[in-house]
């Protein structure tokens, strides 16, 4: 048996994959200092909805957690008032 924390073959782990250390991007709200999204400016809001329909995170969008959250009650509810489309068709 091998000693703990040793792997058999000699073989080490592989360092950690990984090209972050990016620059964050900045929240477009509050850069603009915008309170509250809009639901009816859809054309802000098609920023932050994919090709597909599907609403983008904050990752890929660079919002902060309070505008993003913001933004998917806006889109949803300019969907419902079909200003934006569920899906792409």
């Amino acid at each position: 048996m091998a000693p703990k924390g040793k792997q058999q073959g000699g073989r080490s782990r592989r360092p950690p994959q990984g090209g972050g250390g990016g620059r964050r991007k900045s929240c477009y709200f509050c850069k603009d200092k915008i309170d509250e999204v809009d639901y009816k400016n859809y054309n802000q809001l098609r920023r932050y909805v994919s090709e597909k329909g599907k609403i983008r995170s904050r990752r890929i969008t660079g919002a902060c957690r309070r505008h993003q959250e913001q933004v998917a009650v806006a889109v949803k509810r300019a969907r419902e008032m079909a200003l934006l489309p569920y899906v792409s068709g």
